[in-house]
Order: structure tokens, then sequence, then C-alpha cells
């Protein structure tokens, strides 16, 4: 027995960890939590990509443990703009806000995961940079609440409708067909 546990050491100290397997990790009958595999969309505005915070961004959402499975660089047209902040239209501050976004370039993303929506809210803070929390995107990077950096959904149904927004179907795999990369141990 005791030179099974010694072996198993030496092969975490030569290997590394293993991870667990994902069936170990949920079970959906164990009367727990919701664990709803969602996707998400965020988007580093044109602030945080002329800051070049873009590698920043994708660092902490991976780490967080989510899935990248859409992104791309582009200049925002004024009309996708336009359907996309269309509950502001009648905000004092929404002229200046479509001038802004369409600044420069942003960089779209489509983040998933479990609760990823909920928790994307959580990573990226309070949307004014004095509220915001340290550790959040925004409180680490943004400097002025019109100058935030990030977006990202804040409910699953608008995170279907932006997704749709911004990217068309054929851009990302559908949830059936893509299958997260699994890790690959080196040793057996």
């Amino acid at each position: 027995m005791g030179g099974l546990f010694w072996r198993s050491a030496l092969r975490g100290l030569r290997c590394g960890p293993r991870a667990p397997d994902p069936s170990l990790l949920v079970r959906p009958s164990s009367g727990g939590p919701s664990w709803t595999r969602e996707r998400t969309l965020v988007a580093v505005k044109p602030d945080g990509v002329q800051r070049r915070l873009v590698g920043d961004v994708i660092q902490r959402f991976e780490r967080r443990g989510f899935t990248l499975v859409g992104m791309k660089m582009l200049q925002a047209p004024e009309s996708v703009l336009a359907e996309h902040y269309q509950d502001l239209r009648r905000k004092p501050f929404y002229p200046a806000l479509i001038r802004y976004m369409s600044s420069g370039p942003m960089v779209a993303m489509v983040w998933e995961g479990y609760n990823v929506v909920r928790a994307s809210r959580a990573m990226i803070g309070h949307t004014d940079s004095a509220e915001a929390a340290p550790g959040t995107i925004r409180g680490d990077f943004s400097v002025h609440i019109s100058r935030n950096v990030i977006h990202a959904s804040d409910s699953v149904e608008g995170a279907q409708r932006e997704i749709q927004l911004w990217f068309q179907s054929s851009e990302l795999p559908s949830p059936e067909e893509f299958q997260p990369p699994t890790s690959v141990p080196f040793c057996t």
C-alpha cells in the first residue's frame, strides 16, 4: 500500500497534477445549484483595445475556466451599435456613446461556461469606475464611466440577442458540436 502512495506522489511531481474527470465535478441529480452551460457576449471597447488590454481580459476569463468560442476585431457599424444600445436611445449621452463606440476597433468575443453571464458581470464590475471594486476588470483598468473598457451581457436572454447581433451563426460552433478542450496528460 505504501508503495502505491509513493508511486502516485512521484507521478504527481513528475507529471504535474491531473485534472479531475469532468463527470466527477457535477452531478445533475445532486439537488445542488443549476449547472446550465451558457454563452455570453463580452466586448473590449475601443479604449480597452487602444490601451492593449485585450490579452488581460482574455486571460482573466480563461483563468476563471470559461471557454472562448468566438472572437473578432472590428470597427463597429453604427447600425449594429444602434440596435445593441436600443434601450439607451432616449438617454442624453446616447449620441456620445455611439460616437465613442464607433471611434476605433473593438474586440467582440463569445465565452461559454457554467453561469458565465452572471459570473462575467461580477468579473467586469460596476459601470462607473469610481464604484467598481478592485480586482474587477473595470476596477483595475477603467478610468471614467464613459471609458470603462468592457461590455458583458446582463442576462441570458440579452446574451442570446447580442451574440446574434454581433456574430453570424456560421462564425460560431453550435453548442452541440463544440466540445471544450480537455487537458491532455503527458504521463499515463
